[in-house]
């Protein structure tokens, strides 16, 4: 992969992807919640009742994904997918950014916790060790694959008009404003909270993920991790605390990757890996 601001070889997807990957992602998400609203106890009776584990709630969460991957497929084939996620093995990333991955992102959420008066006594899922291996797994097949659609594909797309702090803006809102129907339905992880600080995270961590998915030449490895690590059940609840603290981080970072994030060009553009780039990774 390469960030060296040309804007994409010949058998990549087009920017002209993007209004469908869009209308795909949110047609099949706000879809899903069109039918919870049309016909609640239908559902419930054959499905169960809605939750962040519901069959119907984890295709919504799909859509960016699914989206991704049809468009993917119809523009470079089954070689392009291959190429794509080719992009899973990209690992190298300073190591300032896999700190903050790893320890900087549980650090910020214990510090909102603390400010909430709630960081102890910590607790496991249910209680239990067995719930908290199936929470852990839950987590990992439900929101870091959103990322095959926002960072794999719309972040690249949008990163050959766009320096890359406009564009991990528009990402951002994009991503947050898709969430907006789990708000108003019982049972969903986002149904407690309020819309206006998740807006104001959410476009936060897209800064973020912006200046480390660069700097991990498009990985979509560490964007799925990023993500998981926002979802992670082993984290106190911060709520909306470590928000303020995360939009206080990505002012930061922001500002010390000014070069870069305003920087036309400066950014990941390939979707699908050229063919040369792919038999050299």
């Amino acid at each position: 992969m390469t960030n060296s601001g040309e804007t994409r070889h010949a058998d990549d997807v087009p920017e002209g992807a993007l209004l469908p990957f869009l209308v795909l992602t949110y047609g099949i998400a706000w879809g899903v919640f069109v039918l919870f609203a049309l016909f609640p106890d239908e559902i419930t009776r054959f499905m169960g009742e809605p939750s962040g584990s519901h069959p119907l709630f984890i295709l919504a969460v799909y859509a960016p994904a699914i989206s991704a991957f049809l468009l993917i497929g119809w523009h470079t084939g089954l070689a392009g997918i291959g190429r794509f996620l080719s992009r899973l093995l990209l690992v190298r990333m300073p190591a300032v950014w896999w700190a903050f991955l790893l320890i900087g992102i549980p650090v910020i959420f214990g510090l909102g916790a603390a400010i909430k008066g709630n960081l102890l006594p910590l607790s496991l899922p249910s209680g239990t060790t067995g719930a908290l291996i199936g929470a852990l797994a839950l987590t990992a097949v439900i929101g870091p694959v959103e990322e095959f659609g926002w960072r794999g594909l719309m972040q690249p797309v949008l990163q050959r008009r766009m320096a890359p702090l406009w564009a991990g803006l528009v990402v951002g809102l994009v991503w947050s404003l898709w969430h907006l129907p789990a708000f108003f339905l019982a049972g969903t992880p986002q149904a407690a909270w309020g819309f206006l600080p998740f807006l104001v995270g959410t476009t936060a961590l897209s800064l973020i993920l912006t200046v480390m998915f660069n700097a991990a030449r498009g990985s979509l490895l560490v964007a799925a991790l990023f993500h998981y690590q926002m979802n992670n059940p082993l984290w106190p609840d911060a709520q909306p605390w470590d928000t303020y603290v995360f939009a206080l981080a990505a002012l930061a970072i922001v500002w010390l990757c000014r070069e870069r994030m305003v920087r036309r060009g400066s950014g990941v553009t390939e979707v699908v890996p050229g063919e040369s780039r792919f038999e050299a990774a």
